[in-house]
Formats: C-alpha cells, structure tokens, sequence
C-alpha cells in the first residue's frame, strides 16, 4: 500500500494506492525526484467516478510489468481533477497540441521542469481501434527521452511558450455591457442549436453525446430572455422536459446522470455530478417542474450529503453485481430490486465552489416550495465548508475529505461559486451573517484594477514552473470562476451592495463580446449580463411568522430577490450595509410586504391579496 496515496484527501489517489506504481500525489517533491533521477514524469489525471480511468487502472497500472516499466523509467503522478482544476487544465490544454481527442483519464509526459512534451488519454494494454498500446507508448517516450533529448526539450519548450501567448491573449478590452437586444440575438443564436426533435443542444450526430449544458439553459430562463425572446426561453423548459421523460433521469432516485451517448437521451454514461445536479435543481426550479426538482433534492440530500454535512462531488458509475463489476446495472434496476445491491460508491470529497452551487440551489428551492428541509441541508452544508475549508489566514482551499482539508488552493470558480450560495442562504435563513462572508469572499478575488485574482496566487507548482492555464471566462460543465464571481457579486448587489454592482460589470465587460460570439460555451456569464441588463425585482417581507399568508405569497412571485425577514433581521441586513432592507419594518406588528423594482418601493402592503395581484 502506497502511504502516500493512501493518506490523500481524495478517493480517487486512495483507491490507486494499492497499484503496484510508486505514485507520487500533485506537488514539488514529485518534480524533484525526476530531477535527481533525470527520467521524465509521467501525469495521470482522472477522477474517482470516471468508467475509462477505472478501466486503464485495472488494464494498466494494477499491471505489475506495466508498474515496474513505470518505476524503472519514470516518476509518476496520479491527479484528482476535481481537487486540482488548475493542473487539469493546464495540461488539458498542452495536450491539445498532441491530440484532438481530450478528455479522461488524461494521460502527459513532461520533463522534470514540469513542461510536457507528449500527451493523449486513454491507451489499452495491446493496441487496438488505432491506438498504441500503453506500454509501447512508455518505451517510445523513454527512447526519445535517451536518445533524442534534444528535440523533447524543444517541443516541450513550444509548447509552455504556446500555452503562456494563450494566457495573454484571453480576455477582451473592457466593453459596454451588452444591451438587452444583444442578450436576446445570442439567445436566438443558443435556441437555433436545439435538437428539434429530442429537445436539448445538437443532434446532427445520432451517436454523440449529449450534454444538459446547465449553464446554458440558466441563461435561456433569465428574465430578460424571457421577456424580449420568449421562443428562446422555451428551448430551456423543453430541454428540462426532454431529459427529465428520459434515461437520463434516475426515475428512482431521482438524480440525473452526467451524459446520454445517444442523441434522445439514451444509453447514459452514469456517474450522477454534484455539479449536473445542483444547477438542474435551479433549472427545474425556474421551469416549474417542481416533481423533478423534489427528485433532484432528494438525490442531493439522500444521496450525495456525507455525515460532515457537506455534499460529495459524485456517484460512481459502476458497482457490483454478483460478484463483477457493472456499468450502469445498478441504476437499470427498479426500487425493490436495488435493495439488494449495495450502491455505486460516493466520491466523498467535499469541493468547495460545487458545494456553493448545491447551498445555493437547496435554499431558492426550499422557499420557492416550502421545504425548510432542504434550507437546513444547505445550512449545514454551509456551516461544514466555512469551517472545515478555510485555512487560518481565511483563504478557502479548493476540497476537503472525511473533515481534512486539503492541501490544494481554491480557485476563483470557488470563491465565486461558494459566495453565490451563501447569498441565496442569507435570503432564505434571514441570516446575514452569510452575505456578510459571501462579501469578504468576493472582494477577496478582486484586484485593485477590477481584474480576477487568485488569493494566494493560485497553484505553487504550477507558478513556480510557467505552466498555467488559460484564463479562460467559458463555462465547462459549471460556471467559471469569472462568470461565478460576477454572478455573487449582482447577487450581492441586489440586496443593496452597491459597489459591488461595478465589480460585476467590469467582469463581464471584459468578456461580452467573446460570450456573445459563442453563447453555448458562455452561458453563466451571460446569465449574469441579463441580469444587469434588466431592473432588478425585490420583493421582502418583514414578519416574525414565516408561514404568514403574506410570506407564502411573497415566495410565489417569479422576483429576482424573495427574502422574508424578522425585524430584527431586517435591522441586522441594513446595519450590515446592504441598503434593500433599510426602512423595512412590520407595520403596527403586522406582516408587511414590500414590491422594489430597481430598488425603488411601492407603497407596503399587509394583504397577500395586494401582493399577488401587482404586476410582474
């Protein structure tokens, strides 16, 4: 058993501590050992729910030739993805210069300087369907390393040079915010790429894969998409509808797999993400589809909330069934057959900014439906990340396991994400406390320029090296930390946070014209862009009776802030700075609902009749 795997706050180093490889975990003393040894590393990068990494473990790296090829030739290390973003992508995109075919696990040879000369992903034990056997690529890259040093060392050179012009280049000039009328073409733009016959993005391809892309069907629902482009809007709800008749839903359990590998939804790949789950939860929400919105909360609470109170990154796709492991065969059998089988192991790991979005999606969705339950869940996923993933000097780091952090810096995606959350808990508990820290987390990521910062500055290794990643602002299957930031701080500013309202316009100004160009990789951001767009709607009840008449219908309204508040709460939110709640009293004792738009009031009302019956 491999202790230094067998020690990582992450399930999937532990499950590989038993390889016959010497695995090192991320970090210099890695790089070093190359040095001395001068033999190059070898990157291997997966997570703990990915089927073809489970598959080029067994194949390969339990192989004892294989390992001991490895060992004599090499130094390798294994990388969790979702505990270091910032390594992922930063060699996802070198091999982009080798391969076309990305993805995981992701399989990349550097030097012992960390500058990667060679890369691909998945490679069998004997050649087949193209590929090289994963041994014949291990004695190809030791030959060229012996024998042509040379050439590996310029290559290697090219491509760190490459990937730093990337890193310049991202990013546009700081621009105008885009117009409503803009938001609403790059929604018809999104809308023309549905599948018209099985509802979602794509379909040209019967056989490839298809994706929710959650960030983007949250863009479609904003209300100023709904308001100038309503038949863009809707390709959201269909898509919602699509997925949730379909395999790709967990009719028993309720969650959604990660993707369909057919284009009508069919034949899932079924690892359920924490990610995935959390923001379908919102488009459900948003949708009106309040029975798949109960499925996914309970997915998310019955399934993936650890004993910590927070919520684990994802199910695993595979589990066993007498006696073999199985692909999806769990999730094929009905609710009394699966009380036989034991489940598809959790990845534990508790990541910081998936959290967020979790927190975040649980409490909009308990005080839309009246599901304190799901609020509490979300409060205790808050409590345990608060404490458990931040250091002492306040920074967050990126993950924790089984309540030990881990050594790995949050990211700005982190910051963001987390803060969002804690926004929207703020609004559903009355606590202030949370957007207090939701504040602190956002400023913290923001420069003196306006520009997004990484406190801490980000991955050592990787700085120490010049091998980063791109400061892409695209979404991948979660918002990026430039969407997430900029997203938390409108939230913020909705509450009365004034300044926080120019952080959030200088982030998108600096991305408009490129999410506009390609909504589909850009859907967070441009989420956020609507939101500035169009006035907010606040709508906040004061009452020390949260089921009052006048709070359930305040909860109904479609409003961009529903918060209903004690008067004591009330006094705490403004005294804390967020000027939405200054003035907002229980009139004579009695509940008092006030209807902002732009931050400007009408006249209170005492009657839920009054409320329900002002326009949207």
């Amino acid at each position: 058993m491999n202790p230094r795997l067998a020690e990582a706050t992450s399930p999937y180093l532990r499950a590989h501590a038993g390889n016959p490889v010497s695995w090192f975990p991320w970090g210099e003393e890695a790089f070093a050992e190359a040095r001395a040894r001068d033999v190059p590393v070898l990157v291997s990068i997966g997570y703990s729910t990915c089927h073809w990494c489970h598959v080029m473990a067994r194949e390969s790296f339990d192989d004892p030739t294989t390992a001991a090829e490895l060992d004599a030739g090499f130094v390798s290390i294994k990388v969790d993805r979702e505990e270091h973003p910032e390594v992922d992508a930063a060699y996802m995109a070198a091999a982009g210069a080798f391969t076309a075919n990305l993805g995981w696990p992701l399989t990349v040879f550097a030097t012992p300087e960390g500058r990667p000369f060679f890369a691909g992903t998945y490679f069998p034990p004997q050649p087949r369907g193209g590929l090289p056997a994963f041994r014949q690529v291990l004695a190809a890259v030791r030959e060229a390393w012996e024998e042509r040093r040379d050439q590996v060392d310029g290559t290697a050179e090219a491509v760190v040079s490459a990937l730093a012009e990337v890193r310049e280049g991202v990013g546009d000039e700081a621009s105008a915010l885009p117009s409503i009328e803009q938001l609403a073409e790059a929604a018809r733009a999104l809308a023309s790429r549905e599948d018209p016959e099985f509802g979602g993005f794509g379909g040209g391809d019967p056989a490839a894969p298809k994706f929710p892309v959650a960030t983007a069907l949250r863009f479609l629902q904003a209300r100023a998409v709904r308001e100038a482009a309503p038949e863009a809007s809707a390709v959201a709800h269909r898509a919602l509808a699509a997925m949730a008749a379909s395999p790709l839903r967990d009719a028993v359990e309720g969650g959604f797999f990660r993707y369909a590998t057919r284009r009508d939804w069919t034949v899932p790949h079924y690892e359920r993400m924490l990610t995935d789950n959390a923001q379908l939860l919102e488009v459900a929400i948003d949708a009106g589809d309040h029975e798949t919105a109960r499925g996914v909360a309970g997915f998310l609470l019955d399934v993936l909330q650890q004993p910590s109170g927070g919520f684990g990154a994802a199910q695993d796709s595979e589990s066993w069934i007498d006696g073999a492991r199985s692909e999806g065969g769990y999730y094929a059998r009905d609710a009394a057959a699966r009380t036989a089988l034991e489940p598809p192991a959790v990845d534990g790991k508790v990541v910081t900014g998936w959290n967020g979005l979790a927190i975040g999606a649980l409490a909009r969705a308990g005080l839309r439906l009246g599901e304190p339950r799901w609020i509490e869940a979300a409060r205790w996923a808050a409590e345990a990340v608060l404490e458990t993933n931040t250091a002492d000097d306040g920074r967050l780091v990126r993950a924790s396991l089984d309540e030990i952090p881990s050594r790995a810096s949050a990211t700005p995606a982190d910051y963001g994400q987390l803060a969002g959350g804690l926004v929207r808990l703020s609004v559903a508990t009355g606590d202030v406390a949370y957007a207090v820290r939701a504040r602190e987390l956002v400023t913290a990521c923001i420069g003196p320029d306006g520009a997004v910062v990484v406190p801490g500055g980000g991955d050592p290794v990787l700085a120490a090296q010049g091998v980063g990643a791109p400061n892409a602002a695209s979404d991948g299957d979660e918002p990026s930390g430039a969407a997430a930031l900029a997203d938390a701080a409108v939230a913020l500013w909705m509450l009365g946070a004034d300044e926080l309202r120019e952080a959030a316009e200088r982030i998108v100004g600096a991305h408009a014209s490129a999410a506009l160009a390609q909504p589909l990789a850009y859907g967070a951001l441009l989420r956020t862009a609507a939101l500035l767009a169009a006035p907010p709607h606040q709508v906040v009840v004061v009452t020390d009776d949260a089921s009052d008449a006048l709070a359930t219908a305040a909860r109904g309204i479609p409003a961009d802030v529903i918060a209903v508040v004690a008067p004591a709460q009330a006094d705490a939110f403004a005294a804390e700075g967020f000027g939405l709640f200054e003035g907002k009293v229980a009139t004579g004792g009695v509940a008092t609902a006030y209807d902002c738009r732009d931050f400007a009031c009408r006249l209170p009302v005492t009657d839920a009749a009054d409320l329900t019956g002002l326009p949207d």
